[in-house]
C-alpha cells in the first residue's frame, strides 16, 4: 500500500497560513495534555502501538470455536458497545449476507422495542446460538434488560452448557456485570478502566464480534497502528486529524451548527452512527458543539439535497470515499442504448460514485455550502482502522479546543437517572394498588 494516509480538500471555505498559525501552539499543547495525562480516559491513544498478538489469538481462538458450534452470534449493547463492531461489520460484510463466513452476527440491547426482541427469540428458536454482552458496568438499562432475556433463553436452550456459550466483555475489576460474570464462570473479555464506550471499537469490544463477523482484524489493527504512527505527529500542517480538527472548530466560530457527514456507499451507514455518537457526546457540552449528521448518497441527495443546496446555511459538508471498493461492478453495454448510457460502459459504479462526489462537492460549495472531502485508497479493513483511529484523534482534539472533557458524558447519565427514578415511581404505584 503506498498511500497510507487521508487526503483532505476543502471547498467554499477560506483558511489562511494565519488561521492555522494561530492554533499551532494550542493544539501542540493539547496533544501533550491528552498523551500525558493520567486523569483523562485516553488509554485509546496507545492501543494500536501495544502488543496486542495474545488478546488477537484468543479472540481468532473464540472465532473458530463459535464458528464450529453455532448458527448465531448475538451481541448484548448499546452505544460504543454496539455502533463500533456494527459499523465494522456493515462496512465489510457482504450486503445480502451477514459475514463473509457463513455465521450471522446480530445485536440486542441498543433498544428496548419488546416486538424486536421477541421476534429475535422467535428467529434464533431453530439456531445455534452464542451470545456476547458488552457492558463496562453492566448497569445500563437496555443491555441488561436483553442479557437478562437472553441468559434465561440460553439457560433454558442448554442448561449447564449455557455457561460456555455466554461470553462477558466487561470491566477486569468492577460493576455488576463483572459480579455477575464471576458467580456464574462465564468466559470474560476485558474493556480497559482507561477507555470509555465511544473508544472503545478497537479492544475486545469491537473486536470479538468483528472477528466473529470474518473481518480480518489484523489488518483492522494494522490500519489503526499506522494511524496512531502517523498521527503523533504535533506539527499541524504534517497531522491530517488535527487539521480536520482545527478545520470544524473554526467552522464552529464562524457560526455554522450542523456537520453533514456523508458518502456514497450504504455499507457505511452503522459507520456513520458510529461517527456521530463519538463527535455528538464528546462534544456536546456546555453549551457548545456542531449537531453531528449523516445521510448516504445518492438517496438522499434525492430527499435532502434540495435543503443543503439551498437551505438555511447552518450546515458544512463533511465527504468521506474510498477509491477502491471489492466486488465493484462495471456498467455493461447495450446495443440498444435505449437508455443513452453507452458512454458509462466499463466505467464501475465506484468510479461513478467517485464523480458524483466530485460533483455533489462542487455543486453544494457553490450554493454556499463549506465541504471537507476525506479521500481513503480503499474500503477494506485496513483503511476502516486507520480511518476509526483518525477520527477518534480528531475528535479528542477538536472538542478540546471547545474546552470541553472529550471523554464523559454527564448528559446521558441525567436521562439514565430521570428514566430509573421514573420506573421506579411507576413500580411503587403498581405495588401500592
Amino acid at each position: 500500500m503506498t498511500i497510507r494516509t487521508i487526503q483532505m480538500s476543502i471547498f467554499n471555505f477560506e483558511i489562511t497560513k494565519q488561521d492555522w498559525s494561530i492554533y499551532e501552539a494550542e493544539v501542540e499543547w493539547i496533544h501533550r495534555h491528552l498523551a500525558e495525562s493520567s486523569e483523562l480516559l485516553t488509554g485509546w491513544l496507545q492501543v494500536p502501538l501495544e502488543n496486542q498478538r495474545a488478546l488477537l489469538r484468543r479472540i481468532e481462538d473464540t472465532k473458530r470455536e463459535i464458528h464450529a458450534y453455532a448458527d448465531v452470534l448475538v451481541v448484548i449493547g448499546v452505544g460504543g458497545s454496539f455502533l463500533g463492531a456494527r459499523a465494522i461489520q456493515d462496512a465489510l460484510s457482504p450486503y445480502f449476507t451477514r459475514s463473509t463466513e457463513g455465521i450471522e452476527v446480530l445485536y440486542v440491547g441498543q433498544n428496548m422495542s419488546g416486538s424486536y426482541i421477541n421476534s429475535l427469540l422467535q428467529y434464533l428458536a431453530n439456531k445455534s446460538v452464542y451470545v456476547n454482552v458488552i457492558s463496562k458496568s453492566g448497569e445500563t438499562m437496555e443491555p441488561a434488560l436483553a442479557f437478562r432475556v437472553l441468559r434465561q433463553f440460553m439457560e433454558k436452550r442448554y442448561g449447564e452448557e449455557a455457561v460456555d456459550r455466554i461470553i462477558v466483555t466487561t470491566d477486569a475489576e468492577n460493576g455488576r456485570l463483572k459480579q455477575i460474570a464471576d458467580r456464574a464462570g462465564y468466559r470474560q473479555f476485558t474493556i480497559p478502566s482507561d477507555i470509555g464506550g465511544r473508544y472503545s471499537v478497537l479492544t475486545s469490544v469491537g473486536l470479538l464480534p468483528a472477528a466473529v463477523a470474518g473481518v480480518d482484524i489484523r489488518m483492522l489493527m494494522a490500519g489503526a497502528r499506522d494511524a496512531a504512527l502517523t498521527l503523533q505527529d504535533t506539527a499541524l500542517e504534517r497531522n491530517e486529524a488535527y487539521q480536520y480538527a482545527v478545520l470544524r472548530h473554526l467552522m464552529f466560530e464562524r457560526g455554522y451548527k450542523v456537520e453533514l457527514l456523508a458518502s456514497f456507499e450504504p455499507a457505511l451507514c452503522k459507520f456513520h452512527e458510529w461517527w456521530m455518537q463519538l463527535f455528538g457526546e464528546s462534544e456536546g457540552k456546555q453549551r457548545k458543539g456542531l449537531f453531528p449528521a449523516t445521510v448516504n448518497y445518492s438517496t438522499d441527495l434525492h430527499a435532502i439535497g434540495q435543503f443543503i443546496q439551498e437551505g438555511s446555511p447552518i450546515l458544512f459538508e463533511t465527504l468521506l470515499h474510498f477509491k477502491e471498493i471489492d466486488n465493484d461492478f462495471k456498467v455493461p453495454y447495450d446495443v440498444r442504448d435505449e437508455d443513452g448510457l453507452n458512454y458509462l460502459s466499463k466505467r464501475t459504479f465506484n468510479e461513478i460514485n467517485g464523480l458524483s462526489m466530485n460533483g455533489t462537492a462542487l455543486a453544494h460549495a457553490e450554493g454556499g455550502v463549506p465541504v471537507i472531502q476525506l479521500m481513503l485508497p480503499k474500503l477494506d479493513a485496513y483503511h476502516i482502522g486507520y480511518l476509526i483511529y483518525f477520527f477518534m484523534k480528531a475528535c479528542a482534539m477538536s472538542a478540546s479546543l471547545l474546552g470541553v472533557n472529550p471523554f464523559d458524558q454527564p448528559g446521558v447519565e441525567t436521562y439514565k437517572q430521570k428514566t430509573l427514578e421514573l420506573l421506579q415511581t411507576f413500580n411503587s404505584s403498581i405495588n401500592n394498588e
